[in-house]
Formats: C-alpha cells, structure tokens, sequence
C-alpha cells in the first residue's frame, strides 16, 4: 500500500470539491482530491444553470470565471405565468442591482476541471472502495486505483460526494440527525439545442402542473414539466413532451416556441433534505452531502458554493492564522443559510406546483397567495430577495464583502 501525507483530502470532483480545491490552491494549501467516477462522467453530467451574485463573485476569486464572463447571461428578471398571464419580477429593481447568471454546471465543472488540470494538481478519478476512517482523531483515506492500493492521511477531510456519497455515510448514526421532505412528483426535463422562448426564464403554474423554461445559451434551450413520480422516460417521446409543454404556455409563448430533438431528457426526483450537523470532528459535509433542496428555487449549485466559501474560509483562518474559530463555525453558518435556502424552495415549490392532495379550496387559498406576492412590492421583494441569493459573510481570501 502506498502512503501519501496532505493536509485537506476532498472527496468528490463534482463543483463543490473541485471549487474548493482550487480555492486551497490559491491560498498554497496542500490537497488531494479523490473521485470515484472517472472524470468524462463528471464533466459530463447536467445540472443546475442559474449563478447567484455571490457564486459568480466566488468563482472570480478562485481565478476561473473567465468562460462564465464570456459565455454567461446576466438576468436582472424572472417571468411569472399564472392564469395565462406573464408577470416580470424586476430582480434587480427590487435588490438594489443584484442578479443572476445563466451558465451551466456543466460549464463550471469543466472551467474547474481545466484549471486543475493547468495546475497539474494531484486528482485520483475512478478510485475504488473508498474508505474514510479516523476522523475524529487521525483522518485517513484508503482506496483502490488502477490496481494500486492507497492510503491518504490528513488533517481533514472535505465530504463532496453527493447524496449518495460514503462521507456522509461513515458517520456513526447516533452523531448525525437527517431532515427529509419527498415530493410526489418529479421534473422531466429536456435540453435541446434551439432558442430559448424568452430571454428570460418562465415559471409556469398551470391547472396542468408547473413548468419552467430555461436555458443553457442564446441557442440551447432547458426546459421542465412536473411528472408524476412514477412516470419513466420512455413515456414521453419528444413529441409528447412540447405538445404538453405548449397546453401549459400562454398564447404568446405557444407561439415562440421553437421545438427540436432533445440531446438529453431525464425526470429528476424532487426531494428537501439536511444533515445536522455538517461537521463530524475533522471531517466536514459540503454540498448534496450535507442537503439537497427542490430545484424550484435555484439553490442546489449555489449552496454548494457558500458551503465552500465557508469551508475554505475555515481552513485557509487554521492554516494561515492559526485560528480554529472557521472550523468551529462552520456547521452552523452553514446551516443558517442552508434552512433560509430550504424555506424559499420549499415555498416555490408548493406555490407553483399541483399536488394530487389539495382540495379546492387549497387551489384557491394557493392562487390568492401567488396573486398576492406578485400584486405586492413586499411580496415580490422577498421573493427576488431569496431569488438573488441572501448574503452570506466574509470571502475566503481577500476579506472582501461578497454581497452588499
């Protein structure tokens, strides 16, 4: 077995361990990263597509946001269509000049990944039977790669692994307490290379089920319907999917619509979930390991990145400074903004989506609730508020506010 020394070991090179990767290796600090998947997986896999300010403003940091620069679209609006009418929520009107980018985390991962690369910094993608141990005393990390066995010890080991990750999993279960909400429903979702129907994104609540268009470019197109649970994909061949798309559109969507061959379809599960707390001695949660929020709010990629902004925070305070008080704090500043960013999810979710439960009159005190946020400037301040992304603290390197 080889033995190999570093100071912070990340397991997971999805955005979140690759984020705070690179963010140790601005600040000198030494660290290895270890991915179960190979790394064409990883760079290939699509998710999310809406930035926070303060997500775009972290990966500025970190020195890898020229393609976001490039490529991203800034929205300083969101569209709102009920009862077959569009009502634009003024993002940036309402947060005195905050918005949100479009830029997929496909991309993100990949600008991640080149940067990594460039820096010829030590990954090990496809690693086999991961094991972390001792993470109360002595973190250490054994593995299998490429037929070599190996043992990584460290001062602390960053979970990046995702929901189903074995960080999270390795923790005794009477440490950890787990929070759980499942939808009845899912979110197919289809990704097409055509224009998008608007240049900016449409939430649609319909007495059919919600819909969301979105895109990845001015010339990839993302768009979602809620499904039943139970549905697969092979039920919905790409006929099927914009034929229902266009009944849950207004007149003037219906006719923008550009319809095409979808290049991936798949039906996302729609679940709430949080880990209390997310840091178990020297072993910290980070991401879809620590929570996982309904993509209705646009929270999933950008609490990961608070999560890091924290997380690096924590240890570039230990290393630099000497000071454990990051470290000490980090679970429940997380934490803080993770419920914030539950609530709001939450909150969308229910008040755009139908539920096989509700009554009548749960559809009527639902729609005077919709009519009410978006015929109030309170209402539709709180709601472009979470929307943008609620402020958290202190950058991880320059001391400088990410947020107003």
């Amino acid at each position: 077995m080889e033995k190999l020394n570093t100071k912070v070991a990340i397991i997971g090179s999805g955005p979140a361990g690759l984020l705070l990767g690179q963010l140790l290796y601005k600040a000198g600090i030494d660290h290895i990263i270890i991915e179960q998947r190979s790394a064409e997986y990883v760079s290939s896999r699509i998710r999310a597509g809406i930035l926070e300010q303060v997500s775009v403003d972290l990966l500025k940091e970190a020195g890898v946001d020229q393609n976001l620069q490039k490529k991203g679209l800034p929205h300083s609006g969101i569209e709102i269509l009920t009862n077959g009418v569009k009502q634009r929520i003024d993002l940036s009107k309402l947060t005195n000049g905050k918005q949100v980018t479009v830029y997929g985390q496909t991309e993100v991962t990949k600008d991640l990944m080149q940067a990594r690369e460039q820096a010829n910094l030590l990954s090990f993608y496809e690693a086999n039977d991961v094991k972390v141990t001792d993470f109360y005393v002595q973190p250490k990390i054994t593995f299998e790669h490429q037929g070599h066995s190996y043992q990584i010890e460290c001062d602390f080991i960053a979970g990046c692994d995702g929901f189903h990750g074995v960080c999270r999993a390795s923790v005794p279960k009477d440490k950890i307490k787990t929070f759980e909400k499942v939808y009845p429903f899912g979110w197919l979702g289809v990704l097409a290379d055509v224009p998008p129907v608007a240049d900016e994104l449409i939430y649609v609540q319909s007495e059919r089920g919600f819909a969301l268009c979105s895109m990845r470019s001015e010339t990839r197109s993302r768009y979602y319907l809620q499904v039943p649970i139970t549905d697969h994909v092979d039920q919905w061949s790409d006929e099927r999917f914009w034929e229902e798309l266009k009944h849950r559109l207004d007149d003037e969507s219906r006719e923008k619509l550009v319809t095409g061959p979808s290049i991936e379809k798949s039906i996302a599960p729609l679940r709430s979930f949080v880990t209390e707390p997310m840091r178990f001695g020297k072993l910290f949660l980070a991401g879809d390991a620590a929570h996982i929020v309904p993509p209705t709010g646009a929270k999933g990629l950008n609490l990961a990145a608070s999560d890091i902004a924290y997380l690096s925070s924590a240890l570039i305070q230990y290393y630099h400074k000497g000071s454990e008080q990051g470290i000490e704090e980090y679970s429940q500043k997380c934490l803080q903004r993770v419920w914030k960013a539950e609530r709001f999810s939450w909150w969308m979710t229910h008040l755009l989506h139908r539920f096989d439960t509700e009554d009548e009159f749960d559809q009527k005190i639902k729609q005077a609730e919709l009519n009410y946020v978006l015929g109030s400037f309170a209402g539709q301040t709180t709601l472009a508020e979470n929307y943008v992304g609620l402020p958290y603290e202190l950058s991880p390197i320059t001391g400088m506010r990410l947020s107003n």
